[in-house]
């Protein structure tokens, strides 16, 4: 017996089982505000890469990976 491998299925644009594209990084820059859902209000302080951000809370400087959920520029 052969195996078979699946023919490729089209993806209708109007097909609700379509694959969703990921969101664009958002980029930041030094001195934005932004908010995270756990540590509140911060600003950035550097920007190491196109994936990572330094963001200094009030109470300690923490290193945020992009893209995040939790973060929103303000």
């Amino acid at each position: 017996m052969t195996s078979r491998t699946p023919a490729a299925r089209p993806v209708f644009p109007s097909s609700p089982f379509r694959p969703i594209a990921p969101p664009p990084v958002e980029k930041f820059s030094v001195n934005d505000l932004l908010t995270h859902d756990r540590h509140g209000l911060g600003r950035v302080v550097s920007v190491p890469g196109d994936h990572e951000v330094h963001v200094d809370f009030g109470t300690a400087v923490r290193r945020i990976a992009l893209p995040n959920p939790k973060v929103t520029r303000l």
